[in-house]
């Protein structure tokens, strides 16, 4: 990997009912828990125009991940073939980023109830992205 270095800051953190990365769902879709993202006072302007009912991609770094992890048997399941990280949605990554894209419940403040989403408490919070819709995309 190129020697050249690259800073990301948190602009926030994560509050969740889910406290530990054992038993934590997989996906939001899976029974994950809604949650407050909670934003630092110095980005806080930047969630000006996000609304109740806006889906947005939540983006997080997986503070407890494995950064050496090339490959892996999807969902954990060793009957499944080795496949490499870039191919899967593991957390284990040389680079831990996650996305998640939720809907926004509640707004108050510099927090937003989100959910569902399956990231643990403590979570760092690196960016906050609009679900773009279709006639947007093209």
């Amino acid at each position: 990997m190129p020697d050249t270095d690259y800073r990301l800051a948190p602009i926030g953190f994560l509050r969740s009912a889910l406290r530990e990365r054992e038993g934590a769902p997989k996906q939001g879709s899976e029974g994950a828990p809604d949650a407050w993202v909670e934003i630092d006072a110095e980005v806080a302007e930047g969630l000006k125009g996000i609304e109740v009912g806006d889906n947005v991609i939540v983006i997080t770094w997986f503070h407890q991940s494995q950064r050496d992890v090339l490959q892996t048997h999807p969902r954990n399941d060793d009957r499944i073939p080795l496949t490499g990280v870039f191919a899967t949605r593991s957390p284990d990554r040389p680079n831990p980023l996650g996305l998640h894209r939720v809907m926004v419940l509640e707004i108050v403040g510099n927090r937003l109830k989100v959910g569902p989403i399956e990231a643990i408490d403590g979570t760092p919070i690196v960016d906050i992205k609009p679900v773009l819709s279709q006639s947007a995309d093209s």
